[in-house]
């Protein structure tokens, strides 16, 4: 029973296999320290407290088997075996801290860690996200490797037990956590028995199957191995070559993989084993013998080319070395052949080559598989000071922060990612109305940083809006998108609804139609640097509607003939001396007119949109402003040819700090996810917005029209051509 307390027998065999272990090497226990061990635990097990687990199996018992497991199987050494017993008994780091020292108190916290993680919901933890953060989170990965251990000894006691629905939960945990974890490792026949058995515990039926058939059909696939390689033998014998050949038959649960994956029964499955040919040879001959029995191979029996796999000359970027091809054999059938030395085998068959890796787990690069990789080469060569480094290293440069939703779906982030982060990858919709957050019950502000593990909760608000500082909260690059878009909509909206209130105001007063030039030049003699923040003011009522009104008409009737900027002449009488240079601060962008006068009130031309850096020219129009055109303009060569006298020399002075509205013209294939490339190319780009988008698609192409805000040209160059490296853009132009 569950917690019960132990048997005389069963206390008699405990003590017995701890004084058995405490003797061992691999323990590494002191006189008095395997004295105090066997005190305290023969102590708790007086007690009885919380002896048995859920499938009432004496969790000391359990946990001794596992530590003959690590220890013989894994290579596991020292204080991580005492902490696995203590984690047994339930004991608390603090007690192990007193009694056993720092080093086992450290590996009974990571045990601590890695437990709370287990109990959140288990739809998480078939994800990669979820392994990682399990692995970040644990910290020391002496920790998971005795997990593991521990998880194969269960599945192999719970075999009869009457407890299905914990078996069904700890069998799901073995092939969503543990298994893929075992194979990362390295560990790849704990990897296979656990994946075998949770698929005999969660699918009994089809595991049954296919042993079944795999028994039936084993007699005749011995035969016919033999038969494929009786005549090879003869050839190689011939050759004098040093070597040993051997049939490997794929396991229950790959077998039952290809099946589902492929939709076919057990007889549809053809690559049931596989021939393998390791070679007895020096360094130096390693390549030449593999060729040379290459070509026996396929001298003996019929190849297909297309299935060749050259891992010799090329080996693969995880260090595997191997050449497969595929013959026909006896009976018409399809037999892969695997050649490898010796050497190739040893480092394939032990993990030095990061099998996993083109075996369909996806590796997120660096970080958890960088620092698995350490493990694993530690484990393989016995040097248990690099493995002591490698584990306690932990992942304190991880670069990604994993945490939980309410719901329990687990989200990976940036490292140093915040609430507001997490708002605008769950919606943008929840982004824009975030006010704050709740973590692990806890409310904090939306520029609260986040940590692996945490559950967190997005509060939002109908009142609230984007905010343009926002962009220095966050970190990813989706929510500094979403923000510089909705922040763009937002003044747009509210710049038309301010321009609807002011135009009804200038109507009731007689004022005439709206005057850009007029109203530009009383905004910035307000004191605003930017026209959005006018509006945004006008339409939160912060500023007297009326007043405003008021010293528009003022600006007008201050010379009606010149609304765009007081003081200038008709443009025939336009005099350069008669304008005086004004010194603007140098962080300013300015624009330098002929005889380096500075400060002009100016706009750029619609026709062309001009951007910092570009040739340009001035145009002094009838009003007597100034309108500022590149020397390209379609318009250029008409205007000099009938108003030469209205021509103004120009050139940019400062840096390009503003922003510019062009326009970009794209086409290329109209390919599946094409669009979504030259978007993200541009929102990565710090200093480049996405103002709007609009593709037509016809016969297999697509035309897009994009208006973007630069700040010079020097990055608009920059964009256009890294979007003319977009797979299937044909042509990128400005407009």
């Amino acid at each position: 029973m569950e917690n019960g307390t132990l048997t005389r027998a069963e206390r008699l065999w405990i003590l017995s296999e701890l004084h058995a272990l405490w003797h061992e090497p691999n323990t590494k226990l002191t006189t008095s320290e395997v004295r105090k061990m066997h005190e305290y635990i023969s102590g708790r097990i007086s007690d009885g407290a919380a002896l048995r687990d859920a499938f009432g199996l004496p969790r000391i018992a359990t946990a001794l088997q596992t530590i003959r497991l690590a220890a013989g199987e894994i290579g596991m050494r020292g204080h991580v075996l005492r902490a696995f017993i203590l984690r047994s008994i339930d004991a608390t780091p603090e007690e192990a801290r007193s009694d056993f020292g720092e080093d086992v108190a450290a590996t009974l916290s990571a045990f601590t860690r890695a437990e709370a993680l287990l109990a959140t919901e288990s739809k998480a933890q078939e994800s990669d996200d979820f392994r990682n953060l399990f692995v970040s989170s644990c910290g020391d990965m002496r920790a998971i490797l005795l997990l593991i251990a521990d998880c194969v000894v269960r599945m192999r006691l719970i075999k009869d037990n009457p407890n299905d629905a914990e078996r069904r939960r700890v069998a799901t945990q073995a092939s969503r956590l543990y298994a893929p974890l075992a194979h990362k490792l390295g560990l790849y026949t704990l990897k296979s028995e656990l994946e075998d058995i949770s698929l005999k515990y969660l699918d009994p039926e089809i595991y049954y199957h296919i042993k079944e058939k795999l028994n039936e059909t084993k007699k005749s696939r011995d035969a016919y191995i033999e038969r494929f390689i009786s005549p090879l033998r003869k050839k190689l014998d011939a050759e004098g070559l040093s070597y040993h050949i051997k049939g490997r038959t794929k396991s229950i649960h790959s077998i039952c993989q290809k099946m589902r994956k492929q939709k076919c029964s057990f007889e549809g499955v053809y690559d049931l084993f596989a021939i393998r040919v390791i070679i007895d040879a020096p360094p130096a001959d390693e390549l030449a013998a593999c060729w040379k029995v290459f070509s026996i191979v396929t001298y003996e029996y019929e190849s297909n080319l297309k299935r060749l796999r050259d891992w010799l000359t090329v080996p693969k970027s995880n260090g595997y070395e191997s050449l497969h091809i595929t013959v026909r054999g006896p009976e018409d059938k399809w037999v892969e052949v695997q050649i490898r030395t010796t050497r190739m085998d040893e480092v394939a068959e032990h993990g030095l080559a990061a099998h996993w890796r083109y075996k369909g787990i996806k590796a997120a690069g660096g970080g958890v598989d960088d620092w698995l990789a350490g493990i694993r080469a530690a484990l393989e060569t016995g040097d248990e000071k690099s493995l002591s480094e490698n584990l306690a290293a932990g992942l304190k440069g991880s670069d990604s922060v994993y945490v939980f939703s309410p719901k329990g779906d687990l989200y990976k982030l940036p490292a140093g990612a915040t609430v507001l982060d997490f708002a605008y990858l769950i919606h943008t919709g929840v982004g824009n109305k975030c006010v704050g957050g709740r973590i692990d019950g806890r409310n904090v502000p939306i520029r609260q940083k986040l940590e692996s593990g945490q559950r967190v909760e997005i509060l939002t608000s109908a009142q609230q809006t984007p905010k343009a500082d926002w962009l220095g909260i966050v970190v990813s690059a989706r929510a500094k998108s979403k923000i510089r878009a909705a922040v763009n909509d937002l003044a747009a909206t509210e710049g038309n609804l301010a321009r609807e209130i002011l135009e009804r105001k200038l109507k009731n007063r007689k004022l005439g139609p709206w005057n850009e030039g007029a109203w530009n030049h009383l905004i910035k003699r307000l004191g605003y640097k930017e026209t959005n923040e006018f509006y945004r003011d006008i339409v939160e009522e912060r500023i007297d509607v009326m007043e405003v009104v008021e010293q528009y008409a003022a600006e007008l009737t201050h010379d009606p003939h010149d609304a765009e900027r007081a003081g200038f002449r008709k443009a025939e009488e336009f005099n350069f001396e008669s304008i005086q240079a004004r010194s603007l601060p140098t962080s300013e962008d300015v624009l330098v007119i002929d005889r380096n006068l500075k400060g002009i009130d100016f706009q750029m031309a619609r026709c062309c949109t001009p951007v910092y850096g570009d040739d340009v020219f001035g145009f002094v129009t009838s009003g007597g402003g100034i309108k500022i055109h590149r020397s390209s303009c379609p318009n250029a060569a008409a205007l000099r040819s009938r108003f030469p006298y209205r021509i103004v020399k120009a050139k940019w002075a400062g840096k390009g700090t503003g922003k510019y509205a062009i326009t970009l013209r794209i086409v290329g294939n109209d390919d599946l996810g094409i669009v979504n490339n030259i978007t993200s190319i541009i929102t990565k780009e710090e200093n480049i917005m996405l103002r709007s988008i609009s593709i037509d698609s016809n016969d297999g192409l697509f035309s897009g029209i994009l208006t973007v805000l630069v700040d010079d040209t020097a990055r608009l160059a920059q964009l256009i051509k890294k979007l003319r490296t977009v797979r299937g853009v044909k042509a990128v132009s400005r407009s």
